[in-house]
């Protein structure tokens, strides 16, 4: 089965950045809770979860085995879906700009309230 886009899950999305350079699962967990500042700690049963599913997908390859550990690579299909979500996440973001100009413009956003 091949990806075929759409919105990706956060577990996903850091997977494929920590990609970037090829990683064994213990190194992928630390990398994705640096590259994420501390705010994605994966745990290792969701991690390999999320490894065999993109594996399938054709976004990520085993790069390496070594008996007790794999390494995996980010495949030119897991690279392409990546930049594709960083697109769309861009543009959300950009969409979001419109709170921050009310902000200004009306002094009257008040986020607070309305995430309650």
């Amino acid at each position: 089965m091949t990806y075929t886009g759409g919105p990706m899950t956060e577990a996903m999305y850091y997977v494929l950045l920590a990609l970037l350079n090829p990683n064994h699962g213990y190194q992928l967990m630390h990398s994705i809770s640096e590259v994420s500042d501390g705010r994605i700690k994966m745990g290792p049963g969701t991690l390999y979860g999320v490894l065999s599913r993109m594996q399938k997908d054709g976004l990520i390859s085993l790069a390496e085995e070594d008996g007790r550990r794999k390494t995996y690579e980010i495949t030119k299909e897991g690279k392409i879906a990546l930049r594709v979500e960083y697109n769309r996440l861009k543009a959300q973001i950009a969409d979001g700009i419109i709170i921050e100009e009310g902000e200004i413009e009306n002094g009257e956003v008040d986020l607070q309230s309305s995430t309650e």
